[in-house]
Parts: C-alpha cells; sequence; structure tokens
C-alpha cells in the first residue's frame, strides 16, 4: 500500500523492527520494556512520541481497546478484529474485509492512502451468557 519508503530515525527504526519481530500487537508500554531488556533503551515518553511519527509515515497503526490501551503493528500486516465491549475479548479476522473495496476515483485523486483500519466492536457469546443467566 505505502509507495515510498519514508526516511526515519535509529530510534523509529528500532521500534519498526521491534513490532516487525513480535507476532502480534505491542503496547507503547511493552515496547519500552522491549527496548529496557535490549542495548537500546529509550523513554517511555520518546517511544510514544516516535510511535506516532511512525504512524504519519505510514509504517505503524494503532488500535484503540474499550480500555483505553493502544496496541500498535506495522501496517503491513493487515489485520482486523472483534472486540467485546464487555470483557475485551479480541479475535482478528481470517481475511481483510476492506481489501477488495476501491475508493471512489474522485475521492482518491491527490491522495496518497497509507494504510486502513477497520474494527468491530460487540459483544463476545461467553458476556451473551452472562448476561441472560
Amino acid at each position: 500500500m505505502v509507495s515510498r519508503k519514508p526516511d526515519i530515525t535509529s530510534r523509529q527504526r528500532r521500534l519498526l523492527e521491534e513490532l516487525e519481530k513480535c507476532d502480534d500487537e505491542m503496547s507503547g508500554q511493552e515496547l519500552h520494556r522491549q527496548l529496557h531488556q535490549g542495548t537500546s533503551s529509550m523513554g517511555l515518553t520518546t517511544v510514544y512520541r516516535n510511535l506516532q511519527v511512525l504512524i504519519k509515515k505510514g509504517l505503524i497503526r494503532s488500535r484503540h481497546l474499550p480500555t483505553g490501551e493502544v496496541l500498535y503493528t506495522p501496517v503491513a500486516r493487515d489485520i482486523h478484529h472483534l472486540t467485546c465491549v464487555d470483557c475485551g475479548e479480541t479475535r482478528a479476522l481470517d481475511e481483510c474485509p476492506v481489501e477488495t473495496t476501491k475508493l471512489p476515483k474522485k475521492t482518491s485523486q491527490n491522495f496518497e492512502l497509507l494504510f486502513h483500519t477497520l474494527e468491530y466492536f460487540g459483544i463476545c457469546q461467553k458476556c451473551l451468557e452472562n448476561k441472560t443467566s
């Protein structure tokens, strides 16, 4: 989806590398802890500031959980989720329902699409059963 490779700093590169090593999403706190276990630590504020830059450059995406926590992953992982608003259980969808959707030509002119997000929020089966019992 990204047609250009933006310039990034060594700190941003390090964050991106950590996210790429992880099989799942990571919070800013988890990234901060991971960096402190290695040789290149950085402050928590610096982690979050650089995550925002990576989002703006179209290299990572963020996902906001109902708890307020934010998770980050590289845009190359086109993963979408179902999230229960009661217990917070999250399930990844098997495929991207947006992948085959085309932006209207009028909308997409003079606009470089970096990434997209799609989240579904609802109540999982377990929480539904708990409410009825």
